[in-house]
């Protein structure tokens, strides 16, 4: 057995690459035992493992066949999974983010009964405002465009539009969807 790794190994030192790879496969899960009952973790003794294996291959050179080759490379292995671990004592313990995630049903009711009182006030609205309204709110228009839109003067529409809102807050604050304290009319 003995023998056949050291040919395997020359093999190896001669550039082989299949030879590489045999060596690799022939080791590899003793080394991951190793790494994964150091550092607990799959992941980590994953990388430990590769990392291993890459330090074989570019030390394989510096082994000594008189020794035995088991050893050897376990200690690389424990070396890499070492480093790992002060590497871990080092990094920050993360900290769980266990908020809890509120309820937020409550609040999309409260704006969908706001829409619908919106659209209530908004039904009892003159004609001229409602359009000058929703014209300026929901397609966005300027007050420049609104004005060329309906045919009448600029002053009109924003007359129109501070009237309109003016009327729905009014009708909000009567119907109680709107408390009188949240909305001041210079805002408006």
């Amino acid at each position: 057995m003995a023998e056949e790794l050291s040919i395997l190994v020359n093999r190896c030192l001669t550039g082989d690459q299949p030879s590489f790879q045999t060596l690799v496969d022939r080791f590899r899960g003793q080394v991951f035992g190793l790494c994964f009952r150091m550092l607990g973790q799959r992941e980590d003794a994953e990388d430990a493992t590769q990392e291993t294996m890459i330090r074989l291959v570019n030390n394989l050179h510096r082994w000594e066949q008189d020794r035995a080759f088991e050893p050897w490379l376990l200690t690389i292995a424990g070396n890499r999974c070492r480093t790992r671990l002060a590497k871990r004592k080092r990094r920050p313990t993360p900290v769980p983010l266990d908020y809890p995630i509120q309820d937020q049903s409550h609040l999309e009711r409260k704006a969908q009964l706001l829409t619908e009182e919106i659209d209530l006030a908004l039904a009892h609205l003159r004609l001229e405002y409602r359009q000058a309204f929703n014209l300026f709110h929901q397609r966005e228009l300027g007050y420049a465009e609104i004005a060329a839109e309906l045919e009448v003067p600029l002053g009109t529409v924003k007359t129109w539009v501070h009237r309109a809102r003016r009327e729905i807050v009014t009708r909000l604050r009567k119907r109680g969807a709107l408390s009188g304290d949240h909305t001041d009319m210079r805002t408006v």
